[in-house]
């Protein structure tokens, strides 16, 4: 063989090494991301987008409700997930083995009545049929609502509120269709039922002791300790992601139209929904302490053993990311 073959399969077989070599390095920073299909999740779906730039890779992969993502990561299918706080809370508290790194949108429901029914306080509710998700951060601040107005419920005929549980997709059908009285809705399906005029505000429940439901991201235990570079990564990436957003309403608007829900949306619908959940990045152990509490209060859940809040909030990684990117 001539000395010009050899180097140049010499050359060919450092190039292969190489290019494994990078592509095995590339495969060790795939995130997988559990996330919800909501206006206020939409900042963390932008995540993927601009991940090259940040040195990783994201899965992202979309389920119906927090629980589900909570099971996902129990399964051991994902390194990092988004969901309302009492679906990380009862998650904690069922063994799995997570922290909360973030906070990335606050509020994010609101109690709407039939449009027909002019309902206008909780105490109005009396004798009436009101549609939930069960288990979601909705079921927590409603149950909590109509303790404070004195109001008893079941999702039994017999008490003063008659609970109907239904998933979130089918809340604003059953108003519609005068199958439920009213309905304690996330975004942007509670502002699309009062833009299209078959609802009416009743309150933006952030009056009890938890106040504005702060919405949580968390990473598995595994992933924080044993994968921390690419956890930092991540970690930048979202605060990026969410600056974004946050500084560019025209971007968090296009994406969310158009990417998330294919359209769907309308401007208004858009607008409403994340002037009532804005994006944001913080969380704290108080925050998530007292929503626990409040679960324990009404019942949500079901915790055998509620966590501490200050054993599995850690901050350390959001905070050394909004400090490397200048974000107060």
């Amino acid at each position: 063989m001539k000395l010009e073959s050899i180097g140049k399969t010499l050359t060919l077989a450092a190039l292969s090494a190489a290019m494994l070599a990078a592509g095995a390095a590339r495969a060790q920073d795939v995130v997988r991301l559990g996330n919800l299909k909501f206006a206020h999740y939409g900042a963390v779906s932008y995540i993927k987008e601009i991940a090259p730039k940040c040195g990783i890779k994201v899965e992202e992969h979309i389920f119906a409700k927090g629980l589900d993502v909570m099971q996902a990561i129990i399964a051991g299918e994902l390194d990092v997930g988004t969901t309302a706080s009492e679906a990380a809370i009862s998650g904690r508290a069922g063994g799995a083995p997570i922290y909360v790194v973030a906070g990335f949108a606050k509020g994010g429901a609101r109690l709407v009545g039939r449009g027909d029914l002019k309902l206008k306080s909780v105490k109005d509710l009396k004798g009436k049929k009101v549609g939930v998700t069960r288990g979601g951060i909705q079921e927590v601040l409603l149950l909590a609502e109509l303790q404070q107005s004195g109001l008893s419920v079941s999702d039994q005929p017999g008490k003063d509120v008659q609970l109907v549980f239904l998933a979130y997709a089918d809340l604003n059908q059953a108003l519609l269709g005068k199958n439920i009285d009213a309905m304690m809705q996330s975004e942007p399906q509670s502002s699309q039922a009062i833009n299209k005029g078959f609802g009416n505000e009743i309150v933006k429940p952030y009056d009890t002791p938890i106040g504005e439901p702060i919405r949580t991201m968390v990473m598995t235990e595994k992933f924080y300790k044993d994968k921390r570079p690419v956890a930092e990564k991540f970690m930048r990436c979202f605060v990026e992601a969410t600056k974004t957003f946050i500084d560019n309403r025209a971007i968090a608007e296009k994406y969310v139209r158009e990417t998330v829900f294919k359209g769907q949306i309308s401007k208004d619908d858009f607008d409403d929904a994340i002037g009532n959940s804005p994006y944001s990045y913080d969380i704290s152990p108080e925050h998530i302490q007292i929503t626990t509490d409040v679960m324990v209060k009404t019942g949500v859940g079901k915790m055998g053993k509620p966590p501490v809040a200050r054993d599995w909030v850690k901050t350390d990684l959001l905070d050394a990311a909004k400090k490397s990117l200048n974000v107060k």
